[in-house]
């Protein structure tokens, strides 16, 4: 008799996107002449650049001949692309890294998830709250959690409450912990530690021999000059911490699949004798036993967007984009709505009328307006009361989406 991973077991409902999507489909089905507008999933409507398009048909071509054909790579990822990431994203910042510290991989979803399968079960994980659900569920899966309550949380997991009244910025834990998840800009509020804030993160966890898996997927988007790109910025903190990035927003890899992950090599992590390890070497075990790498093309494609031209037409999206977050973010002020990111970070997280449930917020936006956006109580107990809307739409459909609100919803 086949048994089940009871862990999944504890797991609540369906997953968040997926109720979405069963929510919007039965409504196109008892309305199908609604027009609606999706701003929930956080997915990118512009296409891949012209210059990543020309590289990936390039690549495709070698593809095709038997001189240039490339079976298996390594399952890390290709030095070539490896190189022109340190070269662009770190060593402007003053963070020198070497080639076999960055992983390349098909996803941060993918790579926040498996990470977790380094460390022991008895481990406490911290987590934001409200948080991107995909930290609290795999270590659910993986059975570090415990069951989970009546409050809506996991028993043995460390909740760090982001509200209203702390500024929605965690505040560091007072009891121990040993994993702490961080992502900045934040998904779902949008909001940004300082160099500062984050720094005494990076020192609590260097006291406690703790470790910050750092989800920095939304950096492209920071405008503020005192918010960091990368934890490695700050001091010490190669020793604490590993860092997600991704090519998914920035670069609209989100149906292409391309990311990668930083794991510096003075990380370590303990046995239970008190003898060091090397999360590198454990990762690169990992990998190379679980993952064939990310496709030729593919990664061909993702060095391109560290070209000239790529820099160019990757920034002109990411500026549309953030144009985008403009006109959510003063719309949704003007109709009288408390609001929070959308400076940093293409995320705009709204506080709901008279703090009305999210999920019911979420049926009225879409019945009233034909707007979808995601419900903040699906991120945690702290985000009841709020939702949670994305500027990865066309700049019509943006507009035309807040025209809506305020036409149905302004106070």
């Amino acid at each position: 008799m086949a048994l089940v991973n009871e862990n999944y077991l504890k797991l609540p409902g369906s997953y968040l996107f997926s109720e979405i999507a069963r929510r919007v489909s039965q409504f196109k089905e008892e309305n199908p002449q609604a027009d609606i507008i999706r701003m929930g999933i956080g997915d990118v409507t512009r296409p891949l650049v012209p210059a990543v398009i020309e590289a990936m048909h390039k690549a495709v071509d070698e593809m095709g001949r038997p001189e240039t054909f490339r079976g298996y790579g390594p399952e890390q990822g290709y030095e070539f692309l490896a190189q022109k990431i340190i070269e662009n994203d770190f060593l402007p910042r003053g963070v020198k890294l070497d080639v076999d510290e960055v992983f390349i991989s098909d996803g941060a979803k993918t790579d926040t998830a498996n990470f977790q399968e380094l460390f022991g079960l008895d481990n406490i994980v911290a987590v934001t709250d409200p948080v991107y659900p995909v930290y609290v569920d795999s270590n659910v899966m993986a059975g570090r959690t415990g069951a989970f309550n009546a409050k809506g949380q996991f028993d043995k997991l460390v909740y760090l409450p982001c509200t209203e009244e702390n500024g929605l910025k965690p505040e560091l834990p007072n009891t121990k912990v040993d994993l702490i998840y961080l992502c900045y800009p934040n998904n779902p509020t949008g909001m940004t530690l300082t160099k500062d804030e984050l720094q005494k993160w990076v020192d609590y966890a260097r006291e406690n021999r703790a470790i910050i898996l750092f989800d920095a997927a939304y950096e492209a988007f920071i405008t503020e000059d005192n918010v960091p790109h990368s934890i490695f910025e700050l001091e010490g903190a190669k020793e604490v911490a590993v860092e997600f990035r991704s090519f998914s927003k920035n670069a609209a890899f989100t149906g292409t699949r391309c990311a990668y992950t930083v794991v510096p090599k003075e990380l370590v992590v303990y046995d239970s004798q008190g003898q060091s390890h090397s999360v590198n070497r454990l990762w690169l075990r990992r990998q190379t036993t679980k993952f064939n790498g990310v496709s030729y093309p593919v990664q061909v494609a993702a060095a391109a967007v560290y070209s000239e031209q790529g820099k160019k037409q990757i920034k002109e999206s990411i500026d549309y984009y953030m144009a985008n977050a403009k006109i959510i973010r003063e719309g949704l002020q003007e109709a009288g709505f408390k609001v929070y990111g959308g400076v940093n970070s293409p995320y705009i997280w709204m506080q709901t009328p008279d703090k009305m449930p999210s999920w019911d917020f979420f049926d009225k936006l879409m019945k009233k307006a034909h707007v979808v956006g995601t419900p903040g109580a699906g991120f945690g107990v702290s985000g009841e009361g709020y939702f949670r809307l994305t500027a990865f739409n066309t700049k019509e459909n943006t507009v035309e989406a807040i025209e809506r609100i305020k036409a149905k919803f302004r106070s």
